[in-house]
């Protein structure tokens, strides 16, 4: 059966738009007009994906994506009018898989669609065994397991994709397009900002001092590699 994808919108030609694209993507679609309607359709649905947009009266899609996430672990892309980073770490902060910035093209929001779905049938590759310890940061990959000085780390989806790559690859320097290409997919390999981004929305949570990581380092116009404190 083809995926279920929920579109929350207030802008009624958006939600239309949206709509009939993904219907002739072979999705099906329920729609909400406002973030109210958005959490019962999500309570009634049960959507495989949730498109949702930023600014909407009321309920607004920041308070819509904190509270699926306190419930569900259904990808999230977020719809916003203007690619601002801050709004892009907003975002992180809640749980929202991707963005999507309007006015988009149809190729183009299908292809993030299909992405993000693809990831999450995937999941994480099976990394039992891939562990890492010192007397800070605690990593076990199979568990799903992060700890800072015992205390557990929640990370997103995307964020333990990203350490867990970065993990598995430890003391290797990793090139941005060899991050796209396995944490987001081929259809993201010219979005260089995702891992920067990612990256340092991941040191604030697992770093000391974010602004003077020690795990997650730079590779000047190469990449990044986690590098063991042992």
């Amino acid at each position: 059966m083809a995926d279920k994808v929920l579109i929350v919108d207030d802008e009624p030609a958006v939600l239309e738009l949206v709509r009939r694209n993904l219907e002739k993507g072979g999705y099906r679609v329920v729609t909400a007009s406002d973030g109210q309607e958005g959490m019962r359709a999500l309570y009634a649905e049960r959507p495989d994906l949730v498109i949702l947009d930023v600014r909407m009266p009321g309920l607004d899609g920041w308070q819509v994506c904190q509270r699926i996430r306190d419930m569900s672990d259904v990808p999230i892309i977020m719809l916003t009018a203007r690619r601002e980073e801050a709004d892009i770490i907003k975002g992180l902060d809640l749980g929202a898989d991707d963005y999507l910035t309007k006015p988009f093209r149809k190729g183009e929001l299908l292809a993030r669609v299909n992405a993000v779905l693809r990831r999450a049938r995937k999941g994480v590759i099976d990394l039992s065994g891939v562990t890492y310890e010192d007397d800070y940061l605690s990593i076990d990959l199979s568990a799903r397991r992060v700890a800072i000085d015992g205390e557990l780390v929640q990370l997103t989806p995307t964020e333990y994709r990203l350490l867990a790559l970065l993990v598995e690859n430890k003391g290797r320097a990793l090139t941005f397009r060899q991050i796209l290409e396995s944490v987001w997919g081929f259809e993201y390999l010219d979005e260089v900002d995702y891992v920067r981004v990612y990256v340092w929305h991941l040191r604030r949570k697992i770093e000391p001092d974010s602004r003077h990581p020690r795990y997650l380092i730079n590779e000047l116009n190469v990449g990044y590699r986690f590098e063991p404190q042992r």
